[in-house]
């Protein structure tokens, strides 16, 4: 069974920080509908990046949304995020659960490989995410996924999450396919009305 808190389809939203409206436009995006909100910041503004994840941990909270902490087990954990999504140079599942506990997200990127995903969900991962399936301003030179490997991907019996460079007008394919979520970071944060293009990813769903 997946995660209660992954229990939704729909938009998962990323962060775009560094941004001085950051905590109103997760609330934004998260008024128009997303069922999942990762921080995302690369940034080495250790306290800035703590106090961001602690009002957002608790802006989550309160809508009943799962919140997700990009790369940073350790920031995860203090701020008790309900989990943490890792790309394959973030470290391995069991040592992010040996931290974060039983009943967290421990989500994973998988990029373009069913094997890569096959694994990490045998190690326990809660969702498994692929992509780039569109160019992506934020990673460029991202690996490229197919509609298949999503469908091949059902039989891992865990979420699957597409991301990279998806639109409200580019989504319908990867739903289709059996995307649970789609991981969106500019199509959402960088609207110029973030409650409305979050709730045109949302309608997708319904």
């Amino acid at each position: 069974m997946p995660h209660p808190l992954l229990a939704r389809r729909g938009l998962y939203a990323i962060t775009d920080g560094p941004r001085a409206d950051l905590v109103d436009a997760a609330d934004a995006a998260l008024a128009g509908g997303a069922v999942l909100l990762q921080y995302r910041d690369k940034t080495a503004d250790d306290a800035r990046r703590r106090d961001e994840a602690q009002a957002l941990a608790r802006l989550c909270a309160a809508r009943g949304v799962g919140f997700i902490v990009n790369d940073d087990v350790a920031l995860a954990h203090a701020v008790g995020a309900a989990g943490v999504h890792l790309g394959e140079d973030d470290g391995d599942v069991a040592a992010a659960r040996a931290v974060l506990g039983p009943s967290a997200i421990i989500g994973v990127s998988c990029y373009d490989a069913i094997d890569r995903a096959r694994g990490l969900v045998a190690a326990g991962a809660d969702y498994v995410a692929f992509g780039a399936f569109y160019p992506s301003a934020t990673k460029p030179h991202a690996r490229r996924a197919t509609t298949a490997l999503l469908r091949e991907a059902a039989a891992l019996g865990v979420p699957r999450v597409a991301i990279g460079g998806i639109t409200p007008d580019n989504a319908r394919p990867l739903i289709d396919a059996g995307a649970d979520l789609v991981a969106v970071i500019t199509a959402v944060f960088g609207a110029r009305d973030v409650r409305a293009a979050a709730k045109r990813f949302q309608s997708l769903f319904t």
